[in-house]
């Protein structure tokens, strides 16, 4: 949130909006610049509120309070456009959470691109014959494929902890990483 911003001009200064008698005095102008220096990040805020709600425009110290409104966390140490890009595709995501396509979005806005492979263990069939076995197994499971450009740096707790909070509850997973290129 914003604060104290040392130097931070008012754009309408306090002192500008006294009658003329009172221009002389050096007590109230050095209060009214006081006063200016406390509201003037308040005043600027308020000046450009839609740029601060957009998230391709809003300050950086700004993008984590509209992050809680639409309710994604994008760690703190990320590259601002991928912060940027968590909040601006947030509601669409939640679309799609818990699925397939979901997780893929995900893990691509965190690692920069898209994982090689992601199996599930689940499926779907109609047979005309009853008693057919069922497909899929019986213990719902993922299988995570990713081939970042260097596996080494590759911050697997951050990935683990991500696919955890994009699957199901009662979902578990695997998650396998390749080294760069190989698919």
């Amino acid at each position: 949130m914003r604060t104290d911003v040392p130097g931070l001009p008012s754009p309408h200064p306090l002192l500008d909006l006294l009658p003329a008698v009172y221009l002389e005095h050096d007590f109230l102008a050095r209060f009214l610049a006081a006063l200016d220096e406390v509201l003037a990040p308040v005043l600027l805020s308020m000046d450009n509120l839609p740029a601060h709600l957009d998230p391709r425009t809003a300050p950086e110290d700004f993008l984590d309070w509209l992050a809680g409104w639409v309710a994604v966390t994008p760690h703190e140490d990320s590259p601002a456009d991928r912060r940027r890009a968590a909040v601006l595709g947030a509601v669409d995501r939640h679309r799609s959470r818990g699925t397939l396509h979901g997780l893929a979005e995900a893990l691509r806005l965190e690692t920069g691109g898209a994982p090689v492979a992601i199996e599930e263990s689940g499926g779907t069939v109609w047979s005309p014959t009853p008693g057919a076995p069922l497909p899929g197994t019986r213990r719902p499971w993922v299988t995570v494929r990713l081939a970042p450009p260097d596996p080494d740096r590759v911050n697997r707790a951050r990935l683990e902890e991500l696919i955890a909070a994009e699957l199901p509850a009662h979902v578990g997973f695997t998650l396998e990483l390749t080294p760069g290129g190989a698919r």
